[in-house]
């Protein structure tokens, strides 16, 4: 291969081409980017970011010796808008073409809107840079009311910094507890209580009517009726992968990029990565599938057809109200949780799930040293469960 695309200047477009150097590919190495921005690092918006802890610049995921390394060109403040039947030619929002002979998706996805909150001020969603620049400007200087729609991750992180800064803030969750589906009721309970013990409002089980203001939000209508005053929103409520540019391509689509479980598309020159991806039937939104799919991915890529499959450990953690939360494996209905060591009480404990005598996943609050071991035990079984005891 002469010259392959990597169309993302995410996580996972940077280690793509990472692992595209490292793998001996020495051909034109090009990035295009729809933010201006090099890659940088998005956990920390939801927290530090805002808060004033991380400084902009600690959000870089490369340094400039490493990018002098990776020989990178970069296209960045462009949108890929279209690629053609056989894969070979990107199409650019600014009329421009590249034509290149590998490509690798991982354009990630986009925070998922409000209906009806299109053109109101003082609405936010927060998924990228220049989110985060607009929310911390929103909530700089005296205390707002904020509310929060999603109780998820960011939303809950969010919710946390908000806190932090001295707002007053509420927390709107349609289901009736924060991180249901993926703590199952009895931990997602203990992540209710930690809204609670943070000092944040947290209402479940009612969806969002609408929102109320003119030219900015002044209230958020419940659909039980109750109206919430609001001078900041913040919607959480999931986010969409960027793959509308695909449209007409010869790439299957449907939540994500469809590829095999090596991440390879119905093109053998196109992969796909991170949270744009369906590898394997699956599409994780996790910083640990944007740092581990592209090795394999660009691995098939460069060897023209899949020669290694992706073998995901399923991990995510989430900063909380001062706690850590990290969660490995794959919970299921049904799966019951026991609690090894520590107590919710003391916001400190490991527990793992059971399901039929094994453990299928293991979650620790403030455990970081013995989610560890869990973590690692765990993995070494890779997709099947971990005999209890």
């Amino acid at each position: 291969m002469r010259t392959v695309t990597v169309v993302g200047a995410s996580l996972a477009g940077l280690y793509a081409a990472r692992a595209l150097r490292a793998q001996g590919y020495d051909g034109r190495l090009v990035i295009v980017g729809g933010e201006p921005h090099r890659p940088y690092d998005r956990p920390p918006l939801s927290k530090g970011f805002l808060t004033g802890e991380t400084t902009e610049p600690e959000l870089a995921l490369a340094d400039a010796e490493e990018e002098d390394e990776l020989a990178v060109e970069w296209l960045l403040g462009v949108r890929a808008r279209g690629l053609d039947a056989r894969g070979r030619t990107l199409l650019l929002a600014d009329g421009r073409t590249v034509a290149t002979d590998g490509l690798v998706v991982a354009t990630g996805a986009r925070a998922r809107p409000l209906p009806g909150a299109d053109g109101l001020g003082g609405v936010h969603t927060l998924r990228t840079l220049d989110d985060a620049r607009a929310l911390r400007d929103a909530l700089a200087g005296t205390p707002r009311r904020v509310v929060v729609i999603g109780g998820g991750f960011i939303g809950a992180e969010t919710a946390s910094s908000c806190a932090a800064l001295g707002h007053d803030v509420t927390v709107v969750e349609a289901a009736r507890l924060p991180l249901l589906p993926q703590l199952g009721p009895e931990m997602a309970g203990f992540c209710a209580g930690l809204h609670r013990r943070g000092g944040v409002r947290l209402l479940t089980g009612v969806g969002v009517l609408a929102l109320h203001g003119r030219a900015s939000v002044t209230a958020v209508e419940l659909a039980d009726g109750r109206v919430l005053p609001a001078d900041v929103v913040i919607v959480g409520i999931g986010a969409v992968p960027e793959t509308g540019w695909l449209a007409g391509s010869a790439l299957a689509v449907a939540d994500g990029v469809l590829c095999d479980g090596g991440g390879v598309t119905a093109l053998p020159q196109v992969v796909a990565a991170g949270d744009v991806a369906r590898v394997g039937g699956v599409r994780s939104e996790h910083w640990t599938s944007a740092t581990q799919q592209p090795a394999v991915a660009v691995r098939n890529l460069l060897a023209g057809r899949t020669v290694e499959h992706v073998r995901p450990a399923p991990y995510f953690w989430s900063d909380q109200y001062g706690v850590r939360i990290q969660f490995a494996g794959r919970r299921e209905d049904g799966d019951t949780p026991v609690l090894v060591e520590g107590s919710p009480e003391e916001a400190s404990f490991l527990c793992r799930y059971e399901r039929a005598g094994a453990t299928t996943a293991v979650l620790a609050v403030d455990r970081p040293r013995a989610f560890v071991h869990a973590r690692r035990a765990l993995a070494r079984t890779g997709e099947s469960p971990v005999p209890a005891g």
